[in-house]
């Protein structure tokens, strides 16, 4: 392939963010009904004419979002217990917006995730855990954040560990490999740990480095016990 071709393909590797346990979802309803939007925003049952700013904070449970149970549900205010495990942010939307629509007129609902991160590790500058607002992003992007790789690290050796249901996974991704583009891990799913792993000169050098100083330890402790020695004899 000619450096100056141009490459294009329709993106149809974007898998959907699914919903799983222990992920903090945002779920907030809109309505013409000030009551009902302080009763499933805040769960509290507000008297009519009374303003949501005198609303204590301290009865606000929801604020921090809801967290999906091991058992995949949420524990939403009038509806109960609400299975969301599995589920995209589309059709959780849907599912929740039916439920509440026996109760108020017209809801949207609007569900976002809050804690969908990655996190970058090994030969990359910045090595970290990244929190991604809009929860999509792509391997490129993931070691965009942390940096980029160092000069050590392999661009044909990516692992890229995932959970998903109860079972770890591991893969090996290429970087140099335009196919990379249209692999299914090419879209990072929240938790995905990245680890770029260090090429073999690298690692040459730290065990070169570990017996170097192993050796001077030990030349070192040979040393001293010479000189003691000698002092004593003296």
């Amino acid at each position: 392939m000619n450096n100056s071709e141009n490459y294009q393909t329709k993106v149809q590797n974007e898998a959907a963010l699914r919903i799983q346990p222990d992920d903090l979802l945002s779920i907030r309803l809109n309505s013409l009904s000030q009551e009902s939007n302080a009763l499933f925003n805040r769960g509290i049952l507000q008297a009519p004419g009374t303003s949501t700013t005198n609303l204590t904070p301290e009865v606000v449970t929801p604020s921090d979002g809801y967290l999906v149970d091991p058992e995949g549900n949420i524990d939403f205010p009038v509806l109960g217990k609400v299975m969301l495990a599995g589920l995209t942010r589309e059709e959780a939307t849907v599912k929740i917006t039916n439920a509440v629509a026996k109760y108020v007129k017209d809801p949207i609902i609007t569900v976002r995730l809050l804690n969908f991160k990655i996190t970058v590790i090994g030969e990359v500058n910045k090595p970290s855990t990244f929190v991604v607002p809009t929860g999509r992003i792509n391997i490129l992007e993931a070691l965009g954040l942390a940096g980029d790789m160092t000069a050590y690290g392999r661009r044909e050796n990516v692992l890229l560990v995932r959970e998903r249901n109860g079972i770890r996974s591991t893969t090996r991704l290429n970087l140099n490999n335009k196919e990379l583009l249209n692999s299914p891990n090419f879209y990072l799913q929240q938790n995905d740990v990245v680890y770029v792993v260090p090429d073999r000169l690298k690692e040459v050098q730290a065990s070169t480095n570990t017996r170097t100083i192993t050796i001077a330890t030990m030349a070192i402790s040979v040393l001293v016990a010479l000189i003691f020695n000698f002092q004593n004899i003296f």
